[in-house]
């Protein structure tokens, strides 16, 4: 059965942990009273999961869901290094959810990932005025990689780091004259060479991509219902109101009209 991602889950974070076991280190079994995450970054483990052995390695994720039992072990030679997280998800209705996850899967040792429970680790601890906010935005984004690389199968880190930098240009600054050469320079590269690699990471042309990230902002703009088309098309980069038109139907399927909000 395939999982189901509620985009919409909400963390509540009862309890972070940076665990660098020791030789002595055994878990005992215990019923969890809440969901938990744990990361392996180095080492080795073997928990027991509802009667069931499972063996962790460096890059492992194991997810549980609340009512789970659980004990656990390390190796004295291969001593496990490891973030664990508490937690319980609900939806938009406050109804409490399981995680998207299976419970393990090896989606590897990620070094922004790493840096992000780092950085939940020392919101956590220090727990300065406003920490809960930031450790469930921290926790949103782990979520978030592990969801891209375990249920969606992509990997927003693993780009040419010369293409992530001119589409994050592109993005704001959409509304501007942009041209291949003028991303080329911003990338380093010469114009050929960008285009190529481009369409390589992409799967489309720069310039067709580039239509598209105007075509999506000006959907977002009509929905608001607060600008005309021909205004929303200027801002949009586009400087003729017709080719405006016909890109916006060829990429959403229907006139720039259909989606301004509905008047009552």
């Amino acid at each position: 059965m395939p999982i189901v991602v509620d985009e919409n889950m909400i963390p509540d974070i009862r309890y972070v942990i940076f665990r660098k076991c020791t030789p002595a280190w055994e878990m005992p079994e215990q019923r969890l009273d809440d969901c938990n995450l744990t990361y392996l970054v180095q080492g080795e483990a073997r928990y027991t999961i509802n009667g069931q052995t499972v063996d962790l390695t460096p890059g492992s994720l194991l997810v549980l869901p609340r009512g789970s039992t659980r004990k656990g072990t390390t190796f004295p030679d291969r001593l496990m290094h490891c973030f664990s997280v508490d937690f319980v998800l609900q939806n938009a209705k406050n109804q409490d959810i399981p995680p998207p996850f299976p419970l393990t899967s090896l989606p590897g040792r990620h070094e922004d990932i790493v840096h992000l429970f780092h950085e939940l680790s020392f919101a956590w601890l220090n727990k300065h005025p406003g920490y809960i906010i930031k450790s469930r935005g921290l926790f949103l984004q782990i979520l978030h990689r592990f969801l891209e690389l375990i249920i969606f199968k992509v990997d927003s880190s693993a780009g040419d780091s010369r293409i992530t930098r001119a589409i994050r240009y592109m993005a704001a600054h959409y509304s501007e004259r942009i041209s291949v050469k003028m991303m080329a320079e911003i990338a380093g590269l010469n114009p050929t060479y960008f285009g190529l690699l481009f369409r390589q990471e992409m799967g489309i042309s720069f310039n067709r991509y580039l239509i598209q990230v105007r075509v999506r902002n000006a959907a977002d703009m009509l929905a608001s219902g607060e600008y005309k088309v021909s205004d929303i098309a200027e801002a949009c980069g586009f400087t003729d109101v017709s080719h405006f038109y016909k890109q916006f139907k060829l990429i959403k399927g229907f006139p720039p009209s259909h989606s301004l909000p509905k008047k009552f």
